[in-house]
């Protein structure tokens, strides 16, 4: 066993597009631990969170998408972070990557830089928020894992 994640499978979602109550399951505070249970679904507690949105759920065109993938994969050229996989889809993100960094940091730069970028391409962009707060961030510590996590990414 290593001492040290091969990798992480990073998994972020657009605002609004993945609700607590959601039937998908959820996560939040209370259940956000490794092995937790995902919240149950419960429509009435979707139904709460979607009216507390100040803002449309956001939905990425294969125009976006394609610019969120460019500006991921020149962040891990920056950093240094080794790109195992990645797919971009129209409310999500799903990353396999190998770096140096703490999970939640790498995370958070792959949303600032691509939230930069979005904006830049889109102004009316600048007023909305993007991201989901928070995300999925799962160690992956043996070549099993990563390749797992690797075949999802890319085909599933």
């Amino acid at each position: 066993m290593y001492t040290q994640p091969l990798a992480y499978l990073i998994t972020f979602t657009c605002y609004g597009t993945w609700l607590h109550g959601d039937e998908r399951g959820s996560v939040d505070d209370k259940h956000n631990k490794y092995g937790t249970e995902f919240l149950a679904p419960d429509q009435v507690l979707k139904t709460v969170c979607r009216d507390q949105m100040d803002k449309s759920p956001v939905f990425f065109d294969p125009h976006e998408r394609d610019l969120v993938e460019k500006t991921i994969r020149e962040v891990c050229q920056y950093r240094q972070w080794h790109l195992q996989a990645i797919n971009v889809r129209t409310n999500h993100v799903h990353v396999v990557v190998t770096g140096n960094n703490d999970p939640d940091k790498i995370m958070s730069d792959f949303k600032a830089y691509a939230t930069r970028k979005l904006c830049e391409s889109a102004p009316d962009r600048n007023h909305y928020k993007i991201w989901t707060e928070g995300g999925s961030t799962r160690y992956l510590w043996d070549e099993v894992s990563v390749v797992a996590a690797c075949e999802y990414v890319q085909n599933q």
